[in-house]
């Protein structure tokens, strides 16, 4: 059975080693260690070197390639910014961060509950037979790198699920947006701003007019988009003459993100041209949406599993992405997972060790359910 204070001890070790994305070396050597511990066969792939980082995304597996693999389950190592020398108090049932970083239940509760499920299910007999495939991935905050270069063989695998969603345990999240990243230049033309200025085309003015005329935040219930990063200039006594920009585009609608994309990228062209400036553009779509259907086998393992606990099954479409985007589009049907973890990516985020508990009770009920070929 779930050993409560076995697993919060494993979460707050866990989230006493830093991890920043592209860094992840310290906790995964930790986690190969209780990977291997717990009798499963690890590899650590080369995604790490691919992309200049310290280590690669761990697969591990309760059998060894001679078994059929019945179900997947991934977490990532990697936490956002402030997540180093992270502090974990826990009070009254439930875990923050003292001072000023970030808990990093994102998406270290996950792991945790993922190791716990495997403890409990090599515990109570099930081990031989789960064909369980562990993924914990590294670099997934800003990118999902780690997934997108993850090696796998990923016709092996019937489903899989990702834990790394904000809802309470029982939330399976079955549709989430595509995402397009915008970099732009804005080039005008540098001039001293107290002597001659009329000869300077200030890139900021220019920038800032292109954004005034842009639809941005919530377009729909199905389609956001936002500029959020804006740099340029020198010193006050110079006229701009570029600045730079980062924004991006989601929606559950491929054709919706793809216009506003275009729309944002046209504005930009137009108005700088209307300055006689000039706008140099990037886009790259960072990661493609997924729809699952509620019949899916997927969902329906994991609706039953949620019943089957007393819990409710709330399915839901998210706006946010996640691995789960890019396994599906590499051809494992993967559902996102609610572990209950709250105001996640800022100093205020906390997780309730009933939540926890209970997360790691759901993952050992889905992994039986795969066991017995409820799919």
């Amino acid at each position: 059975m779930i050993s409560e204070r076995r697993l919060v001890a494993n979460f707050l070790e866990l989230v006493q080693v830093d991890s920043p994305s592209g860094r992840e070396r310290k906790l995964a050597d930790l986690l190969k260690e209780k990977l291997l511990s717990l009798g499963l066969f690890v590899q650590e792939d080369k995604a790490g070197q691919k992309m200049g980082g310290t280590t690669g995304n761990l697969i591990a597996r309760t059998s060894d390639f001679s078994q059929r693999d019945r179900l997947f389950l991934c977490a990532h190592m990697d936490t956002v910014e402030p997540g180093q020398g992270i502090k974990p108090l826990v009070e009254k049932g439930i875990i923050r961060a003292k001072g000023n970083t970030v808990l990093g239940a994102d998406d270290k509760a996950g792991i945790a509950v993922i190791l716990e499920a495997v403890q409990v299910i090599k515990e109570e007999g099930w081990f031989d037979r789960c064909g369980l495939v562990v993924v914990f991935t590294i670099w997934e905050e800003g990118g999902l790198y780690g997934a997108k270069n993850l090696y796998y063989t990923s016709s092996r695998v019937p489903l899989g699920y990702v834990l790394d969603c904000d809802g309470p345990p029982g939330t399976i999240v079955i549709q989430a947006p595509s995402q397009d990243k915008i970099t732009a230049t804005i080039k005008g033309r540098a001039a001293h701003a107290g002597i001659n200025p009329e000869e300077g085309l200030n890139a900021i003015y220019v920038c800032a007019h292109a954004i005034a005329r842009m639809s941005l935040g919530r377009l729909d219930e199905e389609t956001t988009a936002n500029i959020g990063l804006i740099s340029g200039g020198r010193a006050t006594n110079i006229v701009p003459e570029a600045v730079y920009l980062e924004g991006e585009t989601r929606s559950l609608n491929e054709t919706k993100r793809q216009k506003q994309t275009e729309e944002i990228c046209g504005i930009l062209k137009e108005t700088a041209a209307s300055f006689g400036a000039k706008a140099c553009i990037n886009t790259e779509t960072i990661y493609p949406g997924f729809c699952l259907s509620e019949e899916a086998p997927v969902v329906q393992v994991a609706v039953k599993a949620a019943q089957s606990l007393g819990l409710t099954p709330r399915l839901k479409k998210s706006g946010g992405g996640s691995d789960a985007n890019i396994f599906n589009s590499q051809g494992i049907p993967t559902a996102n997972l609610g572990l209950g973890m709250q105001k996640v990516h800022t100093t205020e985020e906390f997780i309730r060790v009933a939540d926890l508990v209970t997360s790691a009770r759901y993952m050992v009920e889905i992994i039986k359910k795969t066991a017995e070929g409820n799919l």
